[in-house]
């Protein structure tokens, strides 16, 4: 049996390292593809269940300065109706990833999204950004691979904050822009 001679098995060692240095960027792009595609995923997903519940409700859950959905039935709280038949809940914010988004008079009812999704790399600091006036929502998000379609400058421009990154995508209700405030968009309609 003959043994690899000094000089073949550098060479291997060579061929080898050149083809981990090349696959490793784009295995790189691959997994933040990958998590990207998860964000935009979870923003469907919880665009259909904000529309949902807005088609039950007649609005959207409202929003905390944090970016948080203020739509989780407080615990122990009784569900009323006003002198108009609107409803009365103590809403508290809910918790990206553990809460769900639920129908408040009626439990027994599936959630509209269950639970409400986080960003994929949550555990570094990112999230998901919510803004809602009730007639309208924005929700962002911030894209890992800046060449993609929905990467949006605009919304760059905003400054809104993603956790540890600026927001960069979104979603919104209707045709509401997501590069102005829906308070701006608002005046634009009554001009």
């Amino acid at each position: 049996m003959r043994f690899f001679k000094k000089e073949e098995v550098i060479a291997i060692l060579v061929i080898f390292g050149v083809l981990v240095a090349v696959s490793i960027p784009n295995f790189s792009l691959s997994i933040k593809r990958a998590r990207d595609a998860s964000r935009k995923d979870d923003m469907g997903s919880l665009q259909a269940a904000l529309n949902s519940y807005f088609k039950d409700f007649g609005e959207f859950p409202g929003s905390t300065s944090d970016g948080r959905i203020v739509g989780c039935k407080a615990p122990g709280s009784v569900v009323k109706k006003d002198a108009q038949g609107k409803l009365i809940v103590d809403f508290i914010p809910c918790e990206w990833g553990k809460d769900g988004l639920a129908d408040p008079t009626d439990g027994s009812r599936p959630a509209y999204i269950s639970p409400i999704p986080n960003d994929p790399q949550a555990a570094t600091g990112l999230k998901y950004f919510y803004i809602s006036d009730g007639s309208r929502y924005q929700i962002y998000g911030s894209l890992e691979d800046t060449t993609q379609d929905e990467y949006d400058k605009k919304i760059v421009a905003r400054g809104i904050s993603c956790g540890v990154r600026i927001c960069n995508f979104g979603r919104s209700y209707g045709r509401t822009p997501l590069n102005i405030s829906i308070e701006q968009y608002e005046q634009t309609l009554q001009k």
